[in-house]
């Protein structure tokens, strides 16, 4: 806002502080949405990893079995950006109580914290890195807060563990799968010889379209 001779006005800190917190809010909202969202499809790949437990089409179950371990991941990332995002939002009530004693903001160690694990993800750092440069002006923070671990994203999505995978195995096919990588071949049953190609062709289209919707929700 322009005050008087082209001048800004200082921004109120309570607004401010106000303004931030809806932010944050909105942000979480956004967060849940993601969540529930892989959760429908990982309960769809279940199904068709269950299904294809039945058939013996071990392939298609060690893949649907890695987009679960996947989702999971991504469950649980997007959990912890939700308790950040909610610390964050109890310090800004602090920082409202502080400023009625001391009419100012304080440099706060705990949003900076926060700050550097949220600005790492993707789905919502460029709302958090915005924050970052307003909390820095306004105080709250000491320095911008910058995504320094771009170069390590891609080692967080490696290929799912062969441990993980066959724990999943295990747990979706009550044993029948997953017990160990060397004895997958004799748990499952013969894979039928006179199954269609076309059939095939039809599972690898549904695994395609699955692993396509897991991967826009991640995104």
């Amino acid at each position: 806002m322009m005050g008087l001779f082209g001048k800004s006005k200082p921004a109120d800190p309570k607004e401010q502080v106000q303004e931030w917190t809806k932010k944050i809010r909105k942000e979480g909202y956004n967060l849940d949405r993601q969540i529930n969202g892989i959760k429908r499809e990982e309960m769809k790949v279940t199904r068709s990893l269950k299904e294809a437990a039945k058939k013996g089409d071990k392939d298609v179950c060690m893949i649907l079995a890695k987009e679960v371990v996947n989702a999971r991941k991504s469950i649980n990332k997007l959990h912890t950006a939700k308790a950040n995002l909610n610390s964050i939002q109890l310090q800004m009530k602090g920082q409202l109580a502080t400023l009625k004693v001391t009419g100012a903001l304080q440099t706060s160690t705990e949003v900076m914290q926060s700050m550097q694990s949220l600005v790492k993800l993707p789905e919502i750092q460029k709302t958090m890195q915005e924050l970052s440069r307003e909390m820095m002006k306004a105080g709250i923070l000491e320095e911008m807060v910058e995504d320094t671990m771009e170069g390590l994203e891609g080692e967080e999505e490696e290929e799912a563990a062969q441990e993980e995978i066959d724990k999943i195995l295990l747990e979706l096919t009550a044993g029948a799968l997953g017990a160990a990588p060397d004895a997958l071949k004799d748990t499952l049953p013969a894979a039928r010889e006179e199954t269609p190609e076309v059939e095939l062709d039809d599972a690898e289209d549904d695994m395609e379209e699955m692993k396509t919707r897991l991967e826009a929700l991640r995104s």
